[in-house]
């Protein structure tokens, strides 16, 4: 992978990541929603520590993903059967056009 260093901020702080060019967007905005989610769970607690509000964000972001692979789950099993209704019905009607 050929990558370049790029800089992220986080609840103030900067972190260098390595990223391949093409995903450096994508980095800033997946950035963005843990700064968001973060900035969320501290609230105008600055006591709260950070590795606990880091932890909170990321179960909260992993919560979210595994909600959306569970409806993407479900979603392709339905395209899956209705592929296969349609399938089933274009080689009946197949078999009943005349040779």
């Amino acid at each position: 992978m050929t990558g370049n260093i790029v800089t992220i901020k986080v609840l103030d702080r900067d972190y260098s990541v390595g990223c391949a060019p093409d995903q450096a967007d994508s980095l800033h905005a997946a950035a963005k929603l843990l700064d968001a989610q973060m900035r969320e769970i501290q609230g105008g607690h600055k006591t709260v520590s950070l590795e606990r509000v880091a932890v909170l964000a990321a179960l909260n972001i992993a919560h979210d993903l595994q909600i959306l692979k569970d409806s993407r789950t479900k979603s392709d099993a339905v395209i899956g059967r209705n592929l296969g209704d349609m399938n089933r019905k274009l080689d009946d009607l197949f078999d009943s056009l005349p040779r």
